[in-house]
């Protein structure tokens, strides 16, 4: 059983520009972390193989003890170590990666054209090619077929399926026509899970941390395994410090929002940088966000909170009306008059809501 870590995306000194300089600073250094989170997963499964879907960095201005941390971190895994640049990090004689004296276990692509590194160790054989500029216009996979000897064909590749951009767009039948045994790609930032093309497996790990609000939730890499028959089996593992988390929170019916939104908050986010979106409809005129944001501060690393509530309005207020809308609520207002119990009245009155809401045009929330 051949054992492998695919990673791809690290983006490694982004530069945040959402955050202020220092809280940018802190989210850099969290990042140089990751090189060495994913050594002690590589050690941890016993991998054979790691591959490196590019963009590990996210452009050429590179700090130095980020490069140093990757160095470090890659030299202490066991396993050999294969790395495709890709867009942000492309290959060139400025590039970082070219100011290194890497580990020995490291392999760089470093030509758009493909290349082959054999490894009879490991009964397998290492593909791949680099970005040599910010754009690729044509499938780095085009035409490709792997010898068909018996052996495991594997390949390392940044790039977009499906995609029809400028990013080295590969088609399902490029995939499908290659022969592969797995394809290691990156490029997209949610994992992909594991696919399949013909005999060839695939898959995106998605980006290892995520940057911002777009890029929610759990982030990580795929730990896989390929048999002696070929077959592949790939799971994703978790890696990344922070997660980005949008939660809503419904304030309709409540009288005291700081306490309806302290009830609402997870007890287990509090390494999260949290956006909370206020909705339904409040009692209160004018929230007081600051207070709010004092409420949910001590559940998360960082929280912001948006008002997307409406104030609360009388349900009745139309009734006069001598519209469709007046009709309506004066025949709903007689049918709970005429209710027999309580509950009843009371699924008369949320039809009346719901009723209303449809009649304006708007969305109603229950109660």
């Amino acid at each position: 059983m051949l054992k492998f870590i695919h990673a791809a995306d690290f983006h490694l000194d982004a530069p945040f520009t959402a955050l202020s300089g220092e809280e940018a600073r802190s989210r850099r250094e969290e990042q140089r972390r990751l090189p060495e989170r994913l050594a002690g997963l590589c050690e941890r499964e016993g991998a054979d193989l790691l591959l490196l879907s590019g963009d590990l960095l996210d452009g050429e201005r590179v700090y130095q003890e980020t490069l140093q941390a990757l160095s470090a971190a890659l030299g202490r895994v066991r396993a050999r170590v294969f790395l495709a640049p890709g867009n942000h990090d492309f290959y060139s004689p400025r590039s970082p990666y070219a100011g290194v004296k890497w580990p020995e276990n490291v392999h760089i692509f470093t030509s758009s054209t493909l290349e082959r590194v054999e490894l009879p160790e490991l009964g397998c054989t290492v593909w791949g090619a680099a970005f040599t500029a910010p754009y690729c216009d044509e499938s780095p996979l085009h035409g490709f077929t792997a010898p068909r000897d018996g052996g495991r064909h594997l390949m390392v590749l940044h790039g977009d399926v499906d995609g029809r951009g400028r990013y080295g767009s590969i088609t399902q039948e490029d995939i499908s026509e290659s022969g592969l045994t797995y394809l290691a790609l990156g490029h997209v930032h949610a994992c992909s899970g594991l696919r399949r093309a013909g005999e060839t497996w695939w898959a995106y790990p998605g980006c290892a941390e995520g940057r911002g609000f777009d890029e929610l939730g759990d982030k990580g890499v795929l730990a896989g395994a390929v048999g002696e028959d070929g077959a592949v089996e790939a799971r994703f593992v978790p890696l990344a410090e922070r997660r980005y988390q949008i939660l809503t929170v419904d304030l309709t019916g409540a009288d005291d929002p700081a306490a309806a939104l302290a009830a609402a908050l997870p007890r287990d986010g509090g390494r999260d940088i949290v956006r909370i979106l206020l909705t339904g409809e409040s009692g209160v005129e004018g929230l007081d966000l600051g207070a709010l944001t004092a409420v949910a501060q001590p559940y998360f690393a960082s929280v912001t909170l948006r008002d997307h509530t409406r104030l609360r309005r009388e349900l009745w207020e139309r009734l006069e009306e001598n519209s469709l809308t007046g009709l309506f609520l004066r025949a709903m207002r007689r049918r709970m008059d005429e209710a027999e119990d309580s509950a009843e009245r009371e699924k008369l009155e949320l039809a009346a809501r719901f009723g209303l809401a449809a009649l304006e045009g708007r969305e109603e929330v229950r109660a």
